[in-house]
């Protein structure tokens, strides 16, 4: 099992202050395997993000030892996109940025992306759930399709209810969406937060998708990160160890308000007590 931390952590406390290759630095200090990126804290649009800075990105992560995890947080910056919108060109806009996305995460050398992206692909008034259902598989094909060769994941994220979600909220359902691409490249990534609110067992929910379970997201329900909150993560980190799991366990906060060096030192520090504890 690997640690890692998404980087919006730093930028939202000082984006001068933590220019990428200082997170590099300082996430490989604390003792993370790997930091995710989130591609807004580089640029609005991903088309955008000039080769000096993806070049800077892999040059850092070659000197400091650390993985790019891979990169979440797709859909904030661009605007006008939508994965299940009625109209056909909006559709069609938000399929061209998801392989834009997916060709941007292999040339920084990162391993998967994270669909998540709630209000994006919420289902809009006057649309069937069948119909959102069949956009949004397509959406995820195409991009499976772009990373295939190089087997770059596409991970597509149960959401609760509470991140403004109203389409795909429980493991089964992506697991079953997952199923049905069924392309090699295609699978799940589940997250504290929102499985802690929508499912009855989250543990057993992460033993159920051990096949397609390609990513963990590790967070609070009270947003912050691991054991800054009531969550127990052994249970986690012990279902984790049942079904082999040898990928990430990535951080990601939704509260910005501590120091952010401390913030990760801490919930690095308790995922690696919970894995102790849990026999890893």
């Amino acid at each position: 099992m690997k640690f890692a931390i998404c980087n919006e952590i730093f930028f939202y406390e000082d984006k001068d202050k933590w220019p990428i290759r200082r997170q590099f630095e300082v996430a490989a200090e604390l003792g993370f395997d790997g930091i995710e990126i989130s591609p807004f804290t580089l640029n609005d649009l991903v088309q955008q993000i000039t080769d000096e800075q993806k070049a800077e990105i892999v040059q850092a992560s070659r000197e400091t030892g650390l993985a790019v995890a891979g990169i979440h947080w797709l859909l904030i910056g661009p605007t006008g996109l939508h994965v299940t919108d009625p109209d056909p060109q909006v559709r069609r806009r938000t399929r061209d940025y998801f392989c834009d996305l997916v060709r941007f995460g292999i040339e920084i050398g990162g391993g998967l992306m994270v669909v998540g992206s709630p209000k994006q692909r919420a289902i809009l008034e006057g649309v069937a759930p069948e119909q959102a259902w069949q956009w949004f598989k397509e959406a995820m094909t195409e991009a499976a399709e772009v990373g295939r060769e190089a087997d770059f994941k596409v991970c597509i994220e149960p959401l609760a209810a509470a991140t403004g979600n109203n389409f795909l909220h429980r493991a089964e359902e992506a697991r079953r969406m997952a199923e049905e691409i069924n392309l090699p490249n295609v699978g799940v990534i589940l997250d504290t937060y929102s499985g802690s609110q929508e499912e009855a067992d989250l543990p057993q929910a992460i033993r159920d998708t051990a096949p397609y379970l390609f990513h963990y997201h590790c967070n609070d329900i009270n947003k912050m990160a691991p054991g800054y909150g009531t969550v127990d993560f052994v249970p986690i980190m012990r279902a984790l160890l049942d079904i082999n799991y040898q990928r990430y366990c990535s951080i990601e906060v939704f509260d910005f308000s501590l120091d952010a060096v401390e913030h990760c030192r801490g919930g690095l520090a308790a995922l690696k007590r919970a894995l102790a504890e849990a026999g890893g």
